[in-house]
């Protein structure tokens, strides 16, 4: 996936419509191992994963919701979305929202889904290899 701009690390999230598999982005084979991890580990959420240090916001019902108060789910989201940013390199107004989408197979273009990689435009799935 282009466009992200992570420096290091990973992103990872549970909140992956439509199915809501546990979907990652990252830059190296470890860092996405550990942000899967720690989103197993969690029994799901969204986390995100540097060379020294990571962040994970719970999300245990469902994997795709809390039972913790708004104002600390909003206090959690505002920290690891800046680390995203600040310490990752993410450069998107909304990572974590943006990944959630690349799992949503019914737009354009192409998108993640648990059978492959999906051409929304063609609405197939699609070769990972071009020759």
């Amino acid at each position: 996936i282009r466009g992200f701009g992570l420096r290091q690390g990973a992103l990872a999230s549970s909140v992956g419509h439509d199915s809501h598999n546990i979907i990652v982005v990252g830059t190296d084979d470890d860092a996405i191992c550990q942000a899967v991890n720690l989103i197993i580990e969690n029994k799901g959420g969204i986390s995100a994963v540097s060379a020294s240090a990571s962040r994970v916001l719970g999300l245990p019902v469902a994997g795709i919701m809390t039972n913790a108060p708004g104002p600390e789910v909003a206090r959690q989201y505002a920290e690891i979305d800046l680390f995203a940013k600040e310490q990752l390199g993410a450069k998107l107004t909304a990572p974590f929202m943006t990944l959630s989408f690349m799992a949503l197979l019914v737009i354009p273009s192409l998108k993640l889904g648990d059978l492959g990689l999906f051409d929304g435009d063609r609405f197939e799935l699609t070769d990972l290899f071009v020759e």
